[in-house]
C-alpha cells in the first residue's frame, strides 16, 4: 500500500492512470473475497489458501516489470490477478487466529493483531531505506520477497489442521443472523469514515501550515495508538470478548475524531492529538467485528462471514474514499471530514440494532430452551 504508487509513478504514468491502477485491487476485492474465503466452508483448508495466494503475489508481483514493458493494459491485467491472489489472505489470517482463540489456547486476538501493526510498521521503514538505497525500481522486487516469506511462513508455521472443517460438506449456504449483517455493516461503515483521512489527511493537514516532518509525526502517532491499543485491551475486561461495546467505542471515537478535524481548520495543533483517536476508531472498530464474527457466525459458514466482512469493508471503503474525494474537490478538508461524520453515526446506530438484535434473539432461545 505504501510503495506501489511511487512505483508507477516511476514508470512515469499520469496521475490519472495511477489512480485507476491503485483502485483496481479495491473493485477486485469487493468481488473475490467473499467467494475465495467461502471456499474454507467447503473444506480447503485455510493453510492452503494462504500459501497459494502468497505465492500468486509473489509471481505477480515479480513480472510486474516485464508486464510494465509491454503497456499498461497488460500491467492492469497483472495488477487484477495480484488482487485475487491477495484478497483472501488477512481473512484468512483472521479465520485462524479466531478459531484458535475459540479453542480456549489462553490467545488473546488483540495480541495476534498487535503482531500485524508491528509487522507493517517494519515493512514501512525497511520498505523506505530499501528505497533511499536503490530507487523505486527496486520495490516490486521487495514485495515479491515479503510474499515469499509469508508463503514459507504459512507452510513451516501454521498447523495443518488450523481451520479445518467444521461445518456440512456440499455447497449448501449457511443463513448469517441479522444481528452479524447488521454488525458487518456497522464495522464496514466505521472504518469506512477513515476514507478521508486516509486519501486527503496528508494534503489538508499541509494546507493547515503543518511541515511534511509534522504530517509524518501525526500519521506515527495514530500507528502507536494502534499499537497500544491492542496491547492494553485483554487487561479491560469490560472490552474483553465485547463486539458491541468495541465497536460502539470505535464509532463514538470516529465522530470525535472528525468533529475535532473540522475544528483543526482553525486549531491546527489539534491534528497530533486527535491521531491518537486511531487506536479507537481503527482498532477498537477491527477488534468488534472480529469479536461479533467469532460469537455470531454459524458452524459451517464462518468462512463466508469473515469474507462477506472484508468485501463489504472493501465496498463501502471505495464508495467513501469517491465521496471524500468529490467532496474535497468542492469545499476542500472541512466538507471532506464533514462527510465522514454521518458515516460514523451510521455506523453507531447500526451497532445499536445489532445488539438489540442480539439480546432478542438469546432472549428468544432462552424462552424458547424453557418451554
Amino acid at each position: 500500500m505504501p510503495f506501489l504508487p511511487l512505483w508507477l509513478a516511476g514508470l512515469g504514468l499520469g496521475p490519472e492512470l495511477i489512480g485507476a491502477l491503485v483502485a483496481l485491487p479495491i473493485l477486485v476485492r469487493i468481488g473475490a473475497t467473499a467467494p475465495l474465503v467461502g471456499l474454507i466452508d467447503r473444506g480447503l483448508a485455510p493453510r492452503t489458501l494462504m500459501i497459494a495466494g502468497s505465492l500468486g503475489l509473489a509471481v505477480t508481483y515479480a513480472l510486474m516489470p516485464a508486464a510494465s514493458s509491454l503497456g499498461w493494459p497488460v500491467l492492469a491485467g497483472l495488477i487484477v490477478l495480484n488482487a485475487v491472489a491477495g484478497a483472501p489472505l488477512v481473512p484468512c489470517l483472521d479465520y485462524q487466529s479466531l478459531a484458535a482463540v475459540r479453542r480456549g489456547q489462553g490467545l488473546d486476538y488483540a495480541r495476534i493483531r498487535l503482531g500485524g501493526s508491528l509487522g507493517f510498521l517494519a515493512a514501512s521503514l525497511l520498505g523506505g531505506w530499501l528505497l533511499g538505497l536503490v530507487g523505486t525500481g527496486s520495490i516490486t522486487g521487495f514485495l515479491a520477497g515479503l510474499e515469499l516469506a509469508s508463503a514459507c511462513g504459512a507452510a513451516l508455521l501454521l498447523h495443518r489442521a488450523d481451520g479445518a472443517r467444521t461445518g456440512p460438506r456440499g455447497p449448501g449456504r449457511v443463513r448469517l443472523p441479522a444481528a452479524l449483517w447488521l454488525a458487518i455493516a456497522a464495522g464496514a461503515a466505521i472504518q469506512a469514515s477513515h476514507a478521508a483521512v486516509y486519501a486527503f489527511g496528508s494534503i489538508h493537514w499541509g494546507s493547515l501550515g503543518l511541515t511534511p516532518a509534522t504530517t509524518g509525526i501525526a500519521w506515527g502517532i495514530g500507528v502507536v495508538a494502534e499499537i497500544v491499543f491492542f496491547a492494553v485491551v485483554g487487561r479491560v475486561p469490560c472490552l474483553r470478548d465485547a463486539p458491541f461495546r468495541l465497536l460502539g467505542l470505535g464509532a463514538v471515537a470516529a465522530l470525535l475524531r472528525w468533529a475535532g478535524l473540522l475544528a483543526a481548520a482553525g486549531l491546527p495543533g489539534l491534528v497530533l492529538p486527535l491521531q491518537a483517536l486511531h487506536g479507537l476508531t481503527f482498532g477498537a472498530t477491527q477488534l468488534g467485528a472480529m469479536a461479533a464474527l467469532s460469537r455470531l457466525a454459524p458452524e459451517g459458514g464462518r468462512g463466508a462471514a469473515q469474507g462477506t466482512y472484508a468485501a463489504c469493508a472493501a465496498l463501502a471503503s471505495a464508495t467513501a474514499t469517491l465521496a471524500s474525494g468529490a467532496a474535497y474537490r468542492t469545499g476542500g478538508g472541512p466538507l471532506a471530514f464533514g462527510l465522514m461524520l454521518p458515516v460514523a453515526g451510521l455506523g453507531l446506530a447500526l451497532t445499536l440494532a445489532a445488539a438489540r438484535t442480539a439480546r432478542t434473539r438469546i432472549a428468544r432461545t432462552a424462552c424458547a430452551t424453557r418451554r
